[in-house]
């Protein structure tokens, strides 16, 4: 009971830390808005990331372990990372050089922040568009990766529980038959610490698990390899996961 009302108070404490962060760093963002410079953007949205985390570690205790660094290549890449938590969303922001995530174009909206994300580089998708909203999709990544950034793709396509497994979107197919560059697996136990619950933050130590990159895989033989690399990685930093897969087709 104790750690129930103990999860409900940091968590408040972090949400209030947040929405007055993001109040006072989304007015003081104007004069970057009205100069449209991408690159500033991105500076001031890695620092916005980087204080996010640091209330995330400070307020509520949650230390961040990021593993498998060395398997980041140079240029531009492809990350296809579990999604279980908002924390995802702000990691890769100074894990990587260049990032750009592949966001739901709901977000755009939201006052203050969704300028910045378009003017930062992140790339919306309209999940309900279909074809064509895959075309707008891949020709926007295709874009960005000219540009050196790195792709950051949640190919469950929402939010998950921790060890729940969901389908792949099929769009990581379409993507990586495209982009021809690195594709980065990763495991992750965010949603342990972070859960879908707005209003409860829990202690202990968040792992972001980065494996090797995958083989020259498309088509078909991509959504295995990639379920058959977050499970390896779960095993190996004892990640909750709830499904064994078969090895990928080779």
């Amino acid at each position: 009971m104790q750690s129930r009302m103990m999860s409900l108070v940091r968590g408040t404490l972090f949400n209030l830390y947040l929405l007055l962060l993001t109040l006072i760093m989304g007015i003081a963002a104007f004069p970057i808005r009205l100069s449209n410079k991408d690159a500033w953007a991105l500076r001031y949205a890695k620092l916005w990331s980087r204080a996010v985390l640091w209330g995330l570690r400070t307020l509520c205790n949650i230390r961040i372990t990021l593993t498998g660094t060395e398997h980041l290549p140079t240029g531009p890449f492809l990350i296809a990372s579990q999604h279980q938590s908002f924390f995802d969303g702000f990691v890769w922001m100074n894990a990587v050089p260049l990032p750009a995530y592949v966001i739901k174009q709901e977000l755009t909206k939201i006052p203050l922040v969704g300028p910045m994300l378009l003017l930062s580089g992140m790339i919306p998708v309209n999940r309900t568009g279909g074809s064509q909203a895959l075309r707008t999709l891949m020709e926007r990544v295709s874009h960005a990766q000219e540009r050196g950034r790195q792709i950051i793709l949640f190919p469950e396509g929402t939010r998950t529980k921790p060890g729940e497994r969901v389908s792949l979107q099929n769009g990581i197919v379409a993507l990586a038959r495209q982009a021809k560059t690195p594709i980065i697996p990763v495991a992750t136990n965010s949603g342990l610490f972070w859960p879908r619950s707005p209003w409860r933050k829990y202690p202990g130590t968040l792992i972001i698990a980065i494996g090797e990159p995958l083989p020259t895989l498309r088509g078909r033989m991509l959504i295995p390899a990639i379920e058959h690399a977050w499970d390896k990685l779960s095993d190996t930093h004892a990640l909750p996961r709830d499904r064994v897969t078969q090895d990928p087709p080779s």
